[in-house]
């Protein structure tokens, strides 16, 4: 199994700090998607391929420069989003009820209880869903 390039820049530490530092300008969305990783890779039922998917894009979340730095207003966090998007799209199969509470839970702390009725919540959780259904449906698909 090849390790990520931005594996090595993930910490718990770093993570959090990226959060409090740019939490608003990031957006629910990016901080959201960040929060379902955190909590899928902190959970015994992630696989270990998995967590190496996620611990990259939390990686380069952290990563203090990007393809577009973090600090350009309204794109910078895009490329960000596109990182967490993926790996959340690869591991969906690991974010279940729990997970995803925890996730709500700080991003209500974070943001307030608005948030979690945002659209961009809901458009994550959306294609969770989707991706995890999808998961589900090839897993039982058989080729002849």
């Amino acid at each position: 199994m090849s390790e990520s390039k931005y594996e090595k820049h993930y910490s718990d530490e770093g993570f959090w700090a990226k959060l409090k530092k740019s939490a608003k300008d990031a957006g629910s969305k990016v901080v959201y998607s960040g929060l379902l990783l955190y909590y899928a890779v902190q959970s015994p039922k992630t696989p270990l391929k998995a967590r190496v998917q996620i611990y990259g894009a939390l990686g380069y979340l952290i990563l203090p420069i990007d393809l577009v730095p973090d600090f350009l207003p309204v794109v910078g966090y895009v490329d960000d989003l596109g990182a967490l998007g993926l790996a959340l799209g690869a591991v969906a199969q690991s974010i279940d009820q729990e997970v995803k509470q925890k996730a709500k839970d700080k991003l209500k702390d974070l943001f307030g209880e608005e948030a979690l009725k945002s659209q961009e919540v809901m458009e994550v959780d959306s294609e969770i869903v989707v991706d995890s259904k999808d998961t589900e449906v090839s897993k039982d698909t058989k080729i002849d």
